[in-house]
């Protein structure tokens, strides 16, 4: 069956990785997607060549320079067809292109618009996700590790789509809203919200200080206790009795899975990568 978007088209300019997440995600639901690339390719595509290629399956490619006449034309064609257009450049790059906001509501009014930008309240900046999860807090200064996933960017794209969403069907409805910014920043300081109100700071609830919602070292490994509801935080003391650390180090992850299993308890091995 036709996804909810069937007969919708959206149209990006967006490179690296929020834009194409959102964009595929966009295309999941039936939209039609025309995807424009400058000569020298999207970088992510250099990056992480099958992630790209899953993310741009079924997508139209184009290849534009939109700073020549020749490209620039090309780009309104298409525009007067597209329902929605992605864009993560700067505000001050779409304003040099002919692309900003004003110039686009008076050449296509019923045109939706969804900017990814670095930070919303200074989207000229540059910056990128570790800059986003370095200033949100989100890595430890005391133990400085690089982040094992894209954060920022991954909720970024995740934001980008419910805004493509909520402009789309905004419009269906008669409403005037045709543009959204989103910013990477914006997201990061979302998922620190944990850590700011306390559950993941030094001692809060879920940072590791309880016995029931912790890293422990096995005889082999890690494993990754959440037993938070009284139930399971029963059961689990009850297994480990008053030395849970030790309880836990004498045995091999194995078993601690297999005990988990046996008593219903969440309880997970810690792994080196996805698997």
């Amino acid at each position: 069956m036709p996804g909810p978007l069937h007969g919708l088209t959206v149209l990006s300019l967006a490179l690296n990785l929020p834009g194409p997440l959102a964009a595929a995600a966009l295309r999941d639901d039936g939209a039609r997607l025309v995807k424009i690339q400058p000569p020298g390719g999207d970088p992510f595509e250099q990056f992480a060549p099958q992630w790209y290629a899953a993310l741009t399956r079924d997508v139209a490619l184009h290849t534009l320079d939109l700073k020549t006449p020749g490209g620039h034309a090309a780009l309104h064609a298409l525009l007067a067809g597209t329902d929605l257009l992605l864009t993560s450049s700067r505000p001050a790059a779409l304003a040099r292109l002919g692309l900003d906001g004003p110039a686009l509501e008076a050449a296509y009014p019923r045109l939706c618009r969804v900017l990814i930008v670095g930070d919303s309240r200074d989207p000229n900046t540059p910056g990128h996700d570790l800059t986003y999860q370095a200033e949100a807090g989100l890595l430890d200064p005391t133990r400085p590790t690089m982040p094992r996933t894209l954060l920022a960017d991954i909720l970024g794209g995740r934001d980008a789509y419910a805004a493509a969403l909520a402009l789309l069907l905004g419009r269906e409805r008669g409403g005037q809203e045709r543009e959204r910014v989103v910013g990477l920043a914006d997201a990061a300081n979302r998922a620190a919200l944990p850590l700011r109100h306390g559950l993941t700071a030094p001692g809060g609830l879920l940072s590791g200080a309880s016995p029931v919602y912790r890293l422990y070292a096995t005889a082999d490994g890690t494993v990754a206790l959440a037993a938070l509801e009284e139930h399971f935080a029963r059961r689990w003391l009850a297994l480990t009795g008053p030395d849970p650390e030790a309880a836990v180090r004498a045995h091999p992850t194995a078993y601690w899975l297999a005990l988990a299993l046996e008593h219903d308890l969440p309880l997970s091995e810690v792994r080196a990568g996805p698997g």
